[in-house]
């Protein structure tokens, strides 16, 4: 079975490039520099209303994933806000200060997703917060307990190609049982033959390129923060799509 390609996207136009381009669906985010965070609800109805298949990302922060209660509650409005779109599926996760899943975080955020959406189904992602458990693996088989649809990790390396060479990605597959393991973190083109042969559910892909007129406005640009460089904008690039959706379903 050929696995799904999404793509990480941070606007309905990207959305729209990457679908074009051969994407299944796309993972809606901000801030996809600094990993993702939750986007405004003006772009998820906005990516609703253009009839694009989206997962959107549920992350209140960036840095780690042991959240307060307070981050929490922020989190389960957005869930709650979010699956009232109509959305095709919502991203979560979260972990304890030891590095296992947080059951009791885990289970409030899927509860507030299935609360919202009982008469559709709503698609669930716990996100690569199980990429920084202490054994990713004991967490993919301890996430089959609970109403997740799917996993994305890179397999606890920072990409896939190196999740792959350690084989923990051949491992996760086997432990998340009916659990969906979608490869993502550092994908390229040429790591498809192998995530085929390791029997991903779906591969998760950022295909982002930098545009070079707005860095070159950019670099002159006064600054808006104490950084000492302005962050390079990017966007989605077509071709990249379109070369691992043919690599994928070339096999």
């Amino acid at each position: 079975m050929t696995p799904a390609l999404e793509v990480a996207v941070e606007s309905t136009a990207q959305a729209q490039l990457a679908r074009e381009a051969g994407a299944d669906r796309v993972e809606l985010c901000s801030a996809l520099d600094v990993g993702g965070i939750t986007p405004s609800i003006g772009a998820v109805t906005a990516i609703v209303a253009a009839e694009v298949p989206a997962h959107v990302l549920i992350r209140c922060r960036p840095g780690d994933f042991v959240y307060t209660d307070a981050e929490l509650d922020v989190m389960i409005r957005d869930v709650q806000a979010i699956a009232a779109t109509g959305v095709d599926g919502v991203v979560l996760g979260a972990l304890t200060p030891e590095g296992t899943i947080d059951e009791v975080a885990t289970v409030k955020l899927v509860s507030a997703a299935r609360q919202v959406r009982r008469s559709s189904r709503l698609s669930v992602t716990f996100h690569r917060a199980i990429d920084h458990a202490v054994d990713p693996v004991a967490a993919a088989a301890l996430l089959g307990r609970f109403d997740i649809d799917r996993i994305l990790t890179s397999g606890g390396r920072p990409s896939v190609a190196q999740g792959l060479e350690d084989g923990i990605l051949h491992q996760m597959v086997d432990a998340a049982g009916s659990v969906q393991i979608m490869a993502g973190g550092g994908a390229v083109v040429r790591d498809a033959p192998a995530l085929l042969r390791a029997g991903v559910a779906a591969v998760h892909f950022s295909a982002r390129r930098v545009n070079d007129a707005a860095f070159t406005r950019e670099e002159t640009a006064v600054p808006l923060s104490s950084t000492p460089r302005q962050v390079p904008s990017r966007s989605t690039d077509p071709e990249l799509v379109r070369a691992m959706a043919h690599a994928l379903r070339a096999e």
